[in-house]
């Protein structure tokens, strides 16, 4: 049980949530506009509800209706600063691991900037105003949108915001969304949809190639649905091995794996996409390494994306009349 001063911190947290919506919600903070259309994709908690998936899901169901497209990400822990083009090439220091497995598996542009706005303003520079993907944009609410997608799980059903839980909003937040994607089976019930586009979806793994007893570790928000999703997949780790999400392997790191191998007679490691992105040059001393795929299934796909599209096109038809009449 959380000790009362987190209860407080909680509160408090909460308050500031809310008064910052608020001065938003009654156009005292204004948000910015880009001239492409902007979906967001977001959530409610910290991590693990699977929006990098989502993003890549989303981006290829587009690509397949012929739209021409962009990603614009924070670049959550690189250790550069300002607006830039991610380098497929590059390395996760350099944009982030989740914007680099974006940019290498889409083949599209991805723009990371603490901004945004400014992110997308380099994009359209450089690329023409096409549609612009937020990713985990909910809270940025600074860069106007024309669509918003908010991810929840069953276990955001029963959280409670920060710093006693892991929800950056309270579920009554749902009420900025466009459409709610009940992740996995997360309980409608459970959470205020009413007047929302609902869709279901349910992540999945991609093993191939899986070592003989090998020694599963991953560094993401919820590692525990990965080992389950290893389990269910009839793969048998003989160890299982987490640590904070986007992990920065180190040397030292990889020496501890290679012992829980050796010691327990493994036949190699497995682990996540985004992990294999932050071991960089170690991969090569986990050996053989096994790169599992985590993917996202969207219910009636071709539905969900006629209803975005859509919603988009008259939004934007909207706004620029909106534009013209002042």
């Amino acid at each position: 049980m959380s000790s009362p001063p987190f209860t407080l911190l909680s509160s408090v947290f909460g308050a500031g949530v809310h008064g910052r919506n608020a001065l938003y919600d009654r156009g005292v903070l204004r948000a910015r506009r880009l001239q492409g259309p902007v979906v967001s994709v977001g959530n409610l908690s910290v991590g693990g509800s699977g929006k990098t998936p989502f993003v890549l899901l989303l981006a290829e169901l587009l690509k397949a209706r012929g739209t021409k497209l962009d990603i614009l990400s924070r670049g959550y822990r690189r250790q550069t600063r300002g607006v830039a083009l991610v380098n497929p090439e590059g390395s996760a220091p350099e944009f982030g691991d989740e914007p680099l497995l974006l940019a290498r598996r889409l083949g599209v542009p991805v723009v990371v900037g603490e901004d945004r706005y400014e992110a997308g303003l380099f994009a359209e520079e450089k690329f023409g105003p096409q549609l612009h993907i937020l990713d985990d944009g909910f809270q940025h609410r600074s860069l106007a949108r024309d669509f918003d997608i908010v991810l929840v799980t069953a276990d955001d059903a029963r959280d409670r915001l920060l710093p006693k839980g892991r929800l950056r909003e309270p579920l009554s937040s749902l009420g900025r969304a466009d459409a709610v994607v009940l992740v996995s089976g997360a309980p409608a019930a459970s959470f205020p949809l009413g007047g929302k586009f609902v869709w279901q979806a349910r992540r999945c793994i991609w093993p191939r190639r899986i070592p003989s007893r090998p020694v599963a570790f991953c560094g993401i928000a919820r590692p525990k649905s990965f080992f389950q999703q290893l389990h269910t997949a009839r793969i048998q780790p003989i160890a299982e091995i987490s640590y904070r999400d986007h992990h920065a392997y180190t040397e030292k790191h990889v020496k501890e794996l290679q012992e829980l191998c050796r010691s327990g007679d493994g036949g190699g490691y497995v682990t996540t996409e985004k992990d294999a992105i932050n071991l960089g040059p170690h991969q090569a001393a986990l050996q053989p390494l096994a790169v599992v795929t985590l993917r996202m299934k969207l219910l009636d796909a071709p539905n969900a994306i006629d209803t975005l599209l859509q919603v988009v096109r008259e939004r934007r038809e909207g706004h620029e009349k909106i534009l013209l009449a002042q």
